[in-house]
């Protein structure tokens, strides 16, 4: 990137950021002398900081910041859909103006700061080899390290009888696990094949590997998610049992199981680990439905495991999940309905708390004319 320091055109440098940010075009070098509030103040105005102190004092003024930015009110909403674009616009603010907070790197992912931390490895594993020495934001390093901490710690998957599945850096991890739950204890149908469509880390594929499915074709359309999938395929002793494959939703074939996981708002990803959560206009859940009855089995079952919080936040109508269903030429064949059990459904404090208290996920089991 060309960059501006304090004024004055400087030479060219790297920059770095595995989420795709921009880089900033004003950057002035700050180090402890620095107050809060004249640091949030450049910031807000859209001048990153690049930090010259000690690791532990950019961490502590990118918490204070932090702190400060949640003092700013928002507008009342008048609604839950405004509440929620509210939400995300108050989001998206956040995230520009803590991520102004620069560190320096040197060649091989080394953070060009006193007593900063070893992150070589995790800077490897999110953004790959190092192309030499640069700058990104501190925020992004902070959730690069959480990611490879969860890589390496795996999350424990009750239904995996306490296996452990490893999330890669960008892909969703598997911590809300009512709706693996879902798809361990619903009822398979006959036949020994299935695909796991938007796979992400893999566990789904798991799951219905390890209940019985021998042949199961597990997808997705970002190579992270591939990549991740397949490793967590390995570890688990499944790779005989588990092709995965990197396909915009389905794979060549039928199956007698196709089950699909999709993010479950229709609105815009601004990261790649928001494509999990939010789908344009709904784009993979039509696919999804339009295309599986060309790829059942006669007699197979497409499993689709959604909440209803698009619906509670009026983003989605009431029937248009049932309207687009029934359009593709599949009927419910039934429905299991449970909770969620994430911290923000009990949060008060969250924003979109009433609507997020009376979700529900659901596994709908649909079936072509001729399935029973």
């Amino acid at each position: 990137m060309a960059w501006t320091m304090e004024g004055r055109l400087e030479s060219t440098a790297h920059w770095y950021s595995a989420n795709g940010t921009p880089p900033p075009q004003q950057i002035v070098s700050v180090a402890d002398s620095i107050s809060v509030a004249a640091a949030h103040r450049l910031m807000a105005e859209g001048t990153a900081l690049l930090w010259t102190g000690d690791y532990p004092s950019a961490r502590r003024l990118l918490a204070a910041v932090g702190r400060r930015a949640e003092r700013a009110s928002s507008p009342r909403a008048q609604s839950p859909a405004e509440a929620f674009r509210l939400h995300r616009r108050e989001q998206a603010r956040r995230a520009r103006l803590l991520g102004m907070l620069l560190i320096p790197y040197d060649d091989g992912w080394t953070v060009a700061l006193r007593r900063a931390p070893r992150v070589q490895e995790a800077c490897l594993h999110a953004h790959g080899p190092s192309a030499g020495a640069g700058m990104g934001s501190l925020r992004e390093l902070l959730g690069v390290i959480g990611a490879h901490e969860w890589r390496t710690k795996g999350v424990e998957i009750p239904a995996l009888r306490g296996d452990r599945i490893h999330p890669h850096y960008g892909v969703f991890s598997p911590v809300r696990g009512e709706y693996v739950d879902l798809v361990a204890e619903a009822e398979l149908p006959k036949g020994y094949t299935a695909f796991d469509i938007g796979t992400g880390t893999g566990v789904l594929a798991a799951v219905l590997a390890r209940r019985g499915m021998r042949h199961v074709v597990a997808t997705d359309q970002d190579v992270r998610a591939v990549h991740c999938a397949r490793d967590n395929v390995a570890r688990l002793g499944l790779a005989t049992r588990i092709a995965v494959r990197h396909a915009d939703l389905f794979p060549a074939g039928r199956a007698h199981l196709i089950v699909c996981n999709p993010p479950w708002l229709p609105a815009h990803p601004r990261t790649p680990l928001d494509q999990a959560v939010y789908d344009p206009d709904g784009r993979m859940l039509n696919r999804f439905l339009t295309g599986l009855p060309n790829h059942l089995e006669p007699g197979g079952e497409g499993w689709l495991i959604l909440s209803d919080l698009a619906e509670r936040l009026g983003l989605r109508g009431r029937t248009e999940l049932e309207d687009a269903i029934a359009a593709a030429g599949l009927r419910v064949l039934s429905r299991t309905v449970t909770k969620p059990r994430h911290p923000r459904a009990t949060d008060p404090s969250d924003p979109l708390y009433r609507a997020r208290s009376a979700e529900t996920t659901s596994l709908w089991r649909l079936g072509t004319a001729g399935t029973r």
